[in-house]
């Protein structure tokens, strides 16, 4: 996926996660989500910290890299010339450990606690993710940078991991609030083939019969897939992302 398909597709994301979210009210944003011990209020806020990061590491100054992948494409897979992929991104290592997740989750109530009202919430969701936007549009595709977990990528990757946060927990946002997914075509796209051999996800949605939006749900463990459909997805040469 190149960069600036990269960029449109966090947009419409993040466009979409805002509108439906819009009008959110008190009684909502207190209603447990499927991420505990989170409510949807709190899960909505670390998706606005996860907006901001792009922010955050750009201004950081850019590593040193002696070899780096191809400018403004966006790497799907494993690490390549000493930079992170997407998908390695979401590797089952020390960032999910007990106290990482102990931080990322009071962070969260943090943030939900001094922004308060829901309104202020999806307000703030619509700034940071502007910002990215506006920033990813502007930056050179080759620009490097670290995350916080230590990852050195390439901004069209790590703008990728970004797309996975808005949509990911815009399912669980969704479940959490009892309504219908709204995941965009241009966000399942990327997830599809970000987990999927390019080319596969068609097909395994055609031998399962099911949706776009079941088939990221099976992949991001948002949903079970029976044993034959675990099979059919092994077959395809599917890969589980460690997800919170």
């Amino acid at each position: 996926m190149t960069h600036d398909a990269t960029t449109r597709a966090l947009a419409a994301e993040a466009e979409a996660l805002q509108a439906a979210l819009t009008g959110l009210t008190v009684q909502e944003s207190s209603l447990p989500s499927p991420c505990a011990p989170w409510t949807v209020g709190e899960l909505l806020c670390h998706v606005v910290i996860g907006a901001g990061r792009v922010a955050q590491a750009l201004a950081e100054p850019e590593p040193s890299d002696p070899g780096l992948a191809s400018p403004g494409t966006a790497s799907s897979g494993t690490a390549s010339s000493g930079t992170a992929g997407t998908a390695d991104y979401y590797r089952q290592d020390n960032r999910f450990s007990a106290a990482v997740d102990a931080d990322r989750i009071a962070t969260a109530r943090a943030l939900a606690r001094e922004l308060g009202e829901p309104e202020q919430m999806t307000r703030e969701l619509g700034r940071r993710c502007r910002e990215t936007v506006s920033l990813l549009a502007s930056a050179p595709p080759d620009r490097t940078i670290t995350t916080r977990h230590g990852d050195r990528m390439l901004l069209t990757d790590f703008a990728g991991t970004r797309l996975v946060e808005l949509a990911v927990h815009g399912l669980d946002l969704a479940a959490g609030l009892g309504r219908p997914p709204w995941l965009t075509e241009e966000a399942a796209d990327v997830l599809e083939n970000l987990w999927l051999p390019p080319g596969t996800a068609r097909r395994v949605r055609d031998q399962t019969r099911c949706g776009r939006v079941t088939l990221i749900a099976w992949l991001t463990c948002r949903a079970d897939a029976s044993p034959a459909e675990r099979r059919l997805l092994n077959e395809a040469g599917a890969r589980f992302p460690a997800l919170g």
